[in-house]
Order: C-alpha cells, then structure tokens, then sequence
C-alpha cells in the first residue's frame, strides 16, 4: 500500500489531504503538493482510524500533548482521563510515553479512549523489555528492537520519535566539548548512547535505518526524529552536539523521505529566547522544510511549578519563527509525574501560545481577533464567551463577580472606559472602521 508522500507524489488527493485542506480553508491541491515534497506529514496509521492532523507549511501549529506512566506511578485509567482531557481542551495530537506497567497494555487502553492520533517513543519500551528480560538494558538486541517498533505500528500508533541521530560521531562530539550544565535529559537519548558506549557499536536505528523506515512506511506512520541530544539547560542551548544531531537528523529526513515516508524533525528543548529563531532557520533550510516539532521550548530554567508558562513564552515564539507542531510542557514539568489538572493547564497555555505565534506567522488569519474586540467594545458578553479560546472560563470568572451594571464588569464599573471616553468619538469610534 501506498503512502500519502507516494500518493501525492503520483498527484492524488485523498480523503485525508482533502480533510486537512477543509479544516485548514486551504485547497486540496496545496495539501498534496506540500505532502509530495515533505512539507506536509499526516499523522496516521493504516490500521487505525483517527482524527484527521496535517501538520506543516502553511498550516496551523498543532499542539501535542504527552501521557504515560512512570516506574513509581501505574494507573492506567488515569492515563485514559489525562487522554480524554487532552482531546476535550483541544489538543492535535497525543504521545503515550510510560515506562511503568504492562506496556503494550497501557498502549493499548489508550489508543481505545481517544479519537486523536497517537505519537510513541519506542525506545522506552525496547529497554524495559530488555531491563526485565536480562535485568540490564544495555543487554538489548537489535532484534527487540525492531520487534517493538513493529508491534507499536500494528496497535495503530501514528508517528514514532525514534532516536536515529545520535550515533558514534555524536557522542564523540560531546565528549569532546566538555561540561553540560543539564547533562542528558532525554530518556531515549540517554540510553541509546549508554547501550553504544557499552556495547562499543553504532546506533542501530542509524546503522540499519531503512529498516526503520521500511517497517514504518507499512503502516504510513510519521517518522519524527528524536533530540537525543537537546539541550536540558539554556546554557547548553546550540552546542555542538545538539547541532551535530540535528544535521544528522535532516540528512536521514532527506532519505526518508526520498524512500517514500513521512517525515518529522524535533528540538530543541531548553533554549534561550533569542536563539531560537536561528534553530528553526537551521533546521528548515537542513531539511529543506519538513515539519519541525519543538519540545518545549524552554527559554529560562528557573519556572519550576509555572513551566506551563515557561514554554509557552518559547512556544509563542516558535510558532512566529516557523515550528509546526509543539510538545506541551505542564506545570509538573521537572518535578513530578502530570496529573488530569496539569495536563489541562498543559494544553490550554499551549494551544494559546501556538495561537499568538500563528497571528504573527499569518497576518491575514486575525478575523477572530477583530471579532472579538468588536464584541468587547459594545460589550457583547455572549459573543465574547463564544469566540474567547476558553470562553466557559471566562463566563464562570464573570458570573463569579457579578457586575452592578450588566454591561460593564466588576474591574472597572462605573470607571468604565467604554463608557467615559469613547462617548466623545461616538462617530470616529463607531462607524467607518475597517472592516
């Protein structure tokens, strides 16, 4: 069966291009023509029915949030509310991370409770399976693998962030460059590189990658390559490891792509706020512009408790810059396994963060702005709730502090502006306006 970056390549539009192109307002054609050239990825899984996700040039930025148990906590129904959460508040798509359980179930029961499509890192898996097999996971074969990423595919996982980038001359790069303030903070990446330094051999998922991509390219499962080697404090940010996996990274995109898979590219993690956009002009003209999927990001490290907020001031300027698809961050971030609560606030500081950077990226998309400051000015309340992100929040903060005056609020009141200075421009204010 064909992919959709080999169905488009042959000039097909299917159901799917067509229902990013509607959902976008976009025309079909340029849909097609962007999955043809790697622009575009839809997550998805031919064995799987799901929402319908584009991801890419000239599309909204999606928001993707993360669930999963951990070796301390094992709920599973609490991992299928935290799924439903995350589809009811609005996020694109969702990863199913746990490292505690039964796997394949935890997997499994998730993909059943939500509609959305779901992301995997199957390296957290390969070595558990190998820890409980041989109690040491450096004792992982090639062969396990595999087995694992096969067997997330057939369960009907949409993309995989598979760490193929950190190879030998990675970890040479890094030992060389000395001191990192953050260390290793990816789970995957750090335990690719202690099975290669304990092995003394290359990365499998970069020594055999077209296997990785032959076994993804069955399903059409989005190949999104992971960051291994991010940066986990600001002042590693841009180092010459994190660098050189990212070029590695676009170069694998490249010949995933030319053999025929979607193909998704991540980073960068921590990152101070005026480098990152010089990381996103990197990685699209590295990749010739394949979706960029931002972790975070991360520009200060001190927001413990209020990451949520952190990562949006990232994620709003990603957006602007060009990122596709961004990784929410929650407030448990670096301090505890994310509750139903945390994975709300997650998606909720997100997806308005990936909004503001969108209404920079498309200048021509602020018809709902202008709708909405039209509807505060008369004081429209009703039209207000509908067309606010989270108009439910807003109407329960306003019936909460009930006004003297229905048209006006309890911040200002009798004080109102609309009241006392636009009466002087009743004309300049109210008619002849743009539109």
């Amino acid at each position: 069966m064909a992919t959709h970056i080999e169905l488009a390549r042959k000039g097909t539009i299917t159901k799917e291009m067509a229902a990013v192109a509607h959902a976008e307002g976009i025309a079909d054609e340029y849909v097609r023509d962007m999955i043809a050239t790697g622009m575009i990825v839809i997550p998805n899984n031919t064995s799987r029915k799901s929402k319908v996700v584009g991801i890419g040039k000239g599309l909204r930025t999606k928001v993707n949030a993360s669930i999963g148990t951990s070796s301390d906590i094992v709920d599973i129904d609490a991992e299928c509310r935290k799924a439903k959460i995350a589809e009811e508040e609005g996020a694109d798509t969702l990863m199913e991370l746990s490292v505690g359980g039964d796997l394949d179930l935890v997997r499994r029961e998730v993909l059943k409770s939500t509609n959305l499509p779901v992301g995997t890192v199957p390296l957290y898996q390969a070595f558990c399976e190998a820890s409980k097999k041989y109690h040491d996971p450096n004792k992982l074969t090639e062969e396990m693998l595999f087995d694992v990423i096969e067997r997330q595919c057939r369960d009907g996982i949409a993309f995989m962030a598979i760490h193929c980038g950190i190879n030998l001359y990675t970890i040479e790069r890094l030992k060389k460059q000395g001191y990192r303030y953050g260390g290793l903070v990816s789970k995957g990446g750090a335990s690719m590189v202690g099975w290669m330094l304990a092995n003394n051999r290359e990365n499998p998922l970069y020594e055999k990658f077209d296997r990785v991509v032959e076994i993804l390219k069955k399903y059409d499962v989005v190949l999104s390559l992971g960051n291994g080697l991010r940066a986990g404090a600001i002042h590693d940010s841009s180092d010459r490891a994190q660098i050189q996996e990212l070029v590695i990274n676009c170069e694998l995109s490249d010949i995933g792509q030319q053999m025929g898979c979607q193909m998704m590219v991540e980073g960068p993690g921590h990152i101070p706020l005026d480098e990152i956009e010089a990381n996103i002009i990197l990685q699209k003209r590295m990749s010739n512009d394949a979706p960029y999927y931002m972790l975070g990001p991360l520009p200060t490290d001190i927001g413990a408790g209020y990451d949520h907020i952190t990562a949006a001031i990232g994620a709003a300027s990603s957006a602007r810059f060009g990122a596709d698809l961004i990784c929410y961050i929650t407030p448990a971030e670096h301090i505890a396994l994310p509750n139903e609560a945390d994975v709300r606030e997650g998606v909720r500081a997100t997806r308005l963060a990936a909004h503001i950077g969108d209404l920079s990226k498309y200048k021509d998309r602020r018809d709902r702005e202008m709708a909405m400051s039209k509807a505060r000015r008369e004081r429209r309340w009703d039209e207000q709730f509908s067309l606010g992100l989270f108009g439910d929040e807003a109407r329960k903060i306003r019936a909460s502090r009930t006004p003297e005056k229905d048209d006006t609020c309890t911040m200002c009141g009798s004080f109102c502006a609309l009241d006392n200075g636009n009466k002087y421009f009743v004309q300049d204010l109210q008619t002849g306006g743009k539109a």
